[in-house]
């Protein structure tokens, strides 16, 4: 997967394949899809959401260029899959996930697993977790129109947030850094395809 997927696609971050050959991504999927894992495309895994591809996981989290001490917030955990390869990289990984059944799957698989810097509640991921800010380094797994404010104000200045943007079938990668001023200086990384963002600044309520 990291050498056929990854690494030939022009990943080149050492410490981001390192984590993606660590990380065990067959425990994060249903049983029923395990056989199928490491291929290169999403999967479901109940509730309607899916599981990334290996690529866009690897991609999205190079993009935060994380060194190892940074306070990072991801929205949405799904399988939780992300958050393990974010502890890896991460000093301390804050997760929100929407939907409780999920959140409690994804803690008892990194908790089995004995990732002890990451930290999960259930709400809106919209508004962000407003106790632990600012991060270093925010990464939004479902798309939005536009990056939520409190994202924004939750963001340290000349720290990286990763996020998809447009309608739900017309995609595209984003990274953005926080200037001084407090906007944003964006880039396109290319087309993706995500669930949407949903909540009280999301788009789809």
């Amino acid at each position: 997967m990291v050498k056929n997927q990854i690494e030939m696609r022009g990943i080149k971050d050492k410490r981001v394949l390192r984590a993606m050959m660590r990380v065990p991504r067959h425990l994060f999927v249903p049983e029923e899809y395990r056989k199928r894992a490491y291929e290169d495309h999403p999967l479901p895994i109940g509730e309607g959401q899916t599981i990334s591809q290996p690529y866009i996981v690897a991609l999205m989290t190079s993009l935060l260029e994380l060194k190892g001490d940074e306070k990072v917030l991801e929205i949405g955990t799904g399988s939780g899959y992300q958050a393990a390869i974010l502890a890896e990289l991460a000093g301390e990984v804050y997760s929100v996930e929407r939907i409780p059944s999920l959140a409690i799957k994804a803690a008892e698989t990194l908790e089995k697993l004995g990732y002890k810097n990451v930290h999960i509640k259930v709400g809106d991921g919209t508004l962000g977790w407003e106790e632990n800010a600012p991060y270093d380094a925010i990464i939004v797994t479902a798309a939005a129109p536009k990056v939520p404010s409190s994202l924004i104000k939750q963001l340290k200045v000349g720290g990286r947030l990763v996020i998809p943007i447009g309608e739900r079938f017309i995609q595209s990668l984003h990274r953005y850094i926080k200037g001084k001023d407090g906007n944003l200086k964006g880039e396109d990384f290319g087309g993706c395809v995500f669930v949407p963002l949903k909540g009280k600044e999301g788009w789809d309520h």
